[in-house]
């Protein structure tokens, strides 16, 4: 008597519903366990599609026997049922590493330490300006896998954490970025920057030469770790100014140049509609990327120059009695805080809001623009004792605080017509918050009814 394979998905997220979904649809035995409670809407689906699960704990007997187990990549290896799975040889993959077997749409990858989510949904907004049937997914967007299953696009623009790139083997990148590589997530990876770096460059696995690699020139943790690995993809650098074989740079009209597919783009970098080095860079590989899908230069122009940006990053929120608030919850470590302090003013008129779950955070590397650019800083979070002691004599002012409104409170003691407030917190926000998206809604929410 044939057997259905038996595929278990552990946690009902975005991509472990989406992945449920996928396997029902290609005829496996299909169970989900979730160790958290499960959003009523995925809840609701599941029963919906009827597909077994269970949430609030996990059955080990209803998990320990699955043929191969698709991971949420929040689970980290270290936790007790991995560690079982893969003692008795169990397959464990990512959502992404899954989907990707069911589809040959084009791949375009992305990951880095910061910019990832902007430039994911540029190169989107870029293609489908160009006429392109993209869609975002990965940390965006919906599950790769859903849309697989009952969405299909030509193009997914697919944004990937080092966590998902854990557990991702034979899926095959067409394009591939690394937009950056800076510390972060030090806790998952035992405090050894190389165990991140090598999961970060798991995204350039199984490319070969009709694919591509976009990367930042200057990044000298990337430049090193080429060094190290062999890629068999055509190599397509960015950098500030014009090295050897940068595709994309600015020249000295300050007019951006992206050089590939042997048909130059020129335009001016004032006409770009994100601001700040960094988002130079994140337009950049969006930029080189769809010219490699085959958008015109003149959609990629114009699509440069009108894109809105997303939540959370450098967003405006309000000005308030000449005060600007800027909502940067999105900056969960240091380098995205330090690129957001780098695109403030010169002078010392900015009060810096950090603070959340610290993940091994090395503040040294702000510690110059604090001192230039920071008047004051408020601790937001329940344990703010390392951020007090690193900053207490850097900044004129430092308070520590243990709620949004107090937070709140204390930046409009402390700031003044012309300042600007910044929520740039370094930090994961799972101390108060349930997500960096729950974080800047609320300062958001906050910050408006000052207003009122």
């Amino acid at each position: 008597m044939y057997m259905k394979k038996r595929i278990v998905i552990l946690g009902g997220g975005e991509s472990g519903v989406g992945a449920a979904i996928l396997a029902k649809d290609k005829g496996f035995d299909v169970f989900l366990s979730d160790n958290g409670t499960l959003n009523p809407l995925h809840a609701s689906t599941l029963e919906r599609e009827g597909i077994a699960y269970e949430h609030g704990g996990h059955t080990e007997a209803l998990i320990l026997n699955a043929d191969e187990v698709i991971k949420s990549p929040g689970i980290p290896p270290t936790a007790p049922l991995i560690q079982a799975l893969a003692a008795q040889g169990t397959p464990i993959i990512s959502e992404i590493e899954f989907a990707g077997r069911y589809t040959d749409s084009k791949m375009v990858c992305i990951t880095g330490s910061n910019g990832k989510t902007t430039t994911t949904e540029l190169t989107c907004h870029i293609l489908r300006a160009g006429g392109i049937d993209a869609s975002v997914a990965g940390n965006v967007g919906r599950s790769l896998a859903l849309q697989v299953a009952r969405e299909p696009h030509d193009v997914y623009v697919v944004e990937l954490s080092s966590f998902q790139l854990e557990n991702m083997y034979d899926f095959r990148a067409n394009i591939a970025m690394i937009l950056n590589i800076t510390p972060d997530h030090m806790d998952r990876y035992d405090y050894e920057m190389q165990n991140y770096i090598d999961a970060k460059f798991r995204i350039i696995r199984n490319m070969t030469g009709e694919d591509a690699f976009i990367f930042w020139q200057d990044d000298p943790v990337i430049t090193r770790q080429l060094e190290r690995v062999a890629s068999a993809a055509r190599m397509l650098p960015f950098a500030e100014h014009q090295e050897e074989n940068t595709a994309a740079y600015v020249d000295a009209e300050n007019d951006l140049i992206i050089d590939a597919c042997n048909d130059p783009m020129k335009m001016p970098r004032a006409d770009l509609a994100l601001n700040g080095l960094h988002n130079l860079y994140n337009s950049m590989a969006a930029g080189l990327s769809a010219k490699l899908v085959g958008v015109r230069n003149e959609d990629i122009s114009r699509a440069l120059a009108d894109f809105e940006g997303v939540p959370h990053r450098l967003e405006p929120v309000a000005v308030i009695d000449g005060v600007r608030w800027i909502n940067d919850s999105k900056a969960t470590n240091v380098n995205s805080c330090w690129y957001a302090l780098e695109s403030m003013p010169e002078s010392k008129t900015t009060v810096l809001i950090l603070g959340g779950k610290d993940k091994g955070n090395d503040y040294s590397e702000i510690l110059p623009l604090v001192s230039s650019k920071v008047k004051a800083i408020v601790a937001m979070g329940l344990h703010n004792e390392k951020i007090m002691e690193f900053f207490g004599k850097e900044v004129p002012e430092i308070v520590s605080t243990d709620s949004l409104q107090a937070a709140i409170a204390e930046c409009q003691r402390l700031s003044t017509e012309g300042d600007t407030v910044l929520l740039s917190p370094c930090c994961a926000s799972f101390d108060l918050f349930s997500s960096y998206v729950d974080r800047g809604n609320k300062f958001k929410s906050a910050v408006n009814s000052l207003n009122q």
